[in-house]
This record gives C-alpha cells, structure tokens and sequence, in this order.
C-alpha cells in the first residue's frame, strides 16, 4: 500500500513477525501491516470529526515515520494498539495546531457506531438488532465525550482497559470509570445485568 513491492505479499503472517520483520528493515513486513489497519486506522481517526484528508494524511505519514524510524522502535505487544495510540496522537496534534480545543474534555467525537460492530459485546438480541442499533446511537450521543471514546476502543476495537488507558493518556481507574458510567447511561431493558460486563476492570 505505502510501500509497494513485487514480492507476494503474505497476509497470513501474524503482527508481532511482521513489526519484528519490519524493524529489520523489510519494507514489505510494513506494507502488510498498513494494508491490514488501515480500515481499523481510518474508522478511528474519523470519529475525530476531521477531514477524512486529514486522517488520511495521519496515517500515510504515520506509516511512513515508521518507516523511517524503524531502527529506534521497539517491539511492541500489541501492534494496533501502537497504531491507535499513534494516528490518535497524530490527530490531536493537528487539532491542537489549530486550536480548535483547549484538552481532551472537548475533543470533538463522533457519537455513531460503526456500520459494523460486535453487536454480542453490548449483549444485543440478534433478532432486534436495527431497532436497538438505532437506541444505542441516541444514548451515545447523550454521552460524555471521553466516555463515548473509552466505549468505542473497548467494544468496538477489543482493547483491553490498560491499552485504552495509555491511549487516552488516564490511568486504569478512570477508564473503568468512563465504561461503567456510560454503560450506566445506555443501560436499558434489553442490556442484561451489568455485573458480567465489567469483569474486565
């Protein structure tokens, strides 16, 4: 994708051989990579409610930084999560150059969900699914901002609360706080008890 080549490209490679390949200096190890998290990227830096150029431009230079700096990476346990936390960095730093919030608490988030999401990790009835979809959008866009963010990496990224907490830049607490309360918020008769749900904490 950022760095082509004419050797196949092999997708069945797991992440943490790839980003090892890639830190070596294998350019093609880095192309799978960006071919493979781009969606997951783009989806993400969207919900920042910029210019999708902008988060395009966030990820290619992202991608290309790396590439750059690959001899002072280090390896990494999870590899989207250090996609995540660098395109959300990226992010901020072009909102900041613009001055268009002062912190985190009014950074701009989208409310909608994905167009596809594990509805089985809110505990949505399959058969009822576009009535409560429809539910879900109106409660998240009562919610907080940080709350809908810490959400959204938990539910629909399958992030565990210590990546989302170094993503966001808090402590584990206040994640955990961020899901309970917003989780809280959207609770409805169709959410079952929500002792289960916050066993990850």
């Amino acid at each position: 994708m950022y760095f082509p080549t004419a050797e196949p490209i092999d997708f069945a490679t797991d992440d943490a051989a790839l980003w090892l390949a890639y830190r070596h200096g294998d350019n093609k190890a880095l192309g799978i990579l960006a071919e493979r998290y781009f969606t997951t990227l783009k989806r993400y830096g969207l919900k920042f409610m910029v210019d999708e150029a902008i988060v395009d431009d966030c990820i290619q230079d992202l991608f290309l930084d790396l590439w750059q700096n690959r001899h002072k990476i280090n390896q990494t346990p999870s590899v989207k999560f250090y996609l995540l936390k660098s395109v959300r960095n990226s992010i901020l730093e072009h909102l900041r150059y613009q001055q268009r919030f002062a912190s985190d608490d009014s950074l701009p988030w989208d409310s909608g969900l994905p167009e596809q999401f594990n509805a089985e990790s809110l505990l949505i009835e399959q058969e009822t699914l576009d009535s409560l979809v429809q539910q879900i959008n109106a409660q998240m866009a009562t919610l907080p901002k940080r709350e809908r963010e810490a959400l959204y990496l938990r539910y629909f990224e399958n992030l565990s609360v210590t990546e989302i907490a170094a993503i966001m830049g808090v402590n584990r607490q206040s994640v955990s706080n961020f899901l309970q309360k917003a989780l809280s918020r959207i609770r409805t008769k169709w959410l079952v008890t929500m002792t289960f749900i916050l066993l990850f904490f």
